[in-house]
């Protein structure tokens, strides 16, 4: 059995492959990927909200939207974020 030196960037490749199939995992562990884009049922279920509740979001400038037709679509990425920012961590 022959000996095999591993180097630093084989450790770093090895790295992004390994948080490339955890990401890919994670995506598909509803039984399928996270699209880019939802719309407005999606958003509702995703957040838990009525229609007016999302209707608001809009709005006041919460949540970002793109309207083609008479179909508003969400980005599934803007609406992560808008939740992370508005995160409020409480110290007890």
């Amino acid at each position: 059995m022959g000996t095999t030196i591993i180097t630093t960037e084989d450790l770093r490749e090895f790295k992004m492959e390994l948080l490339d199939d955890i990401k890919e995992l994670l995506q598909n562990q509803s039984g399928h990927a996270i699209k880019k884009w939802l719309k407005s049922p999606e958003v509702r279920e995703l957040l838990g909200i009525s229609p007016g509740t999302l209707q608001n979001l809009r709005i006041n400038g919460t949540l970002p939207y793109t309207k083609i037709g008479g179909v508003l679509y969400y980005d599934y990425q803007e609406i992560m974020q808008v939740l992370e920012k508005n995160r409020i961590h409480n110290k007890f």
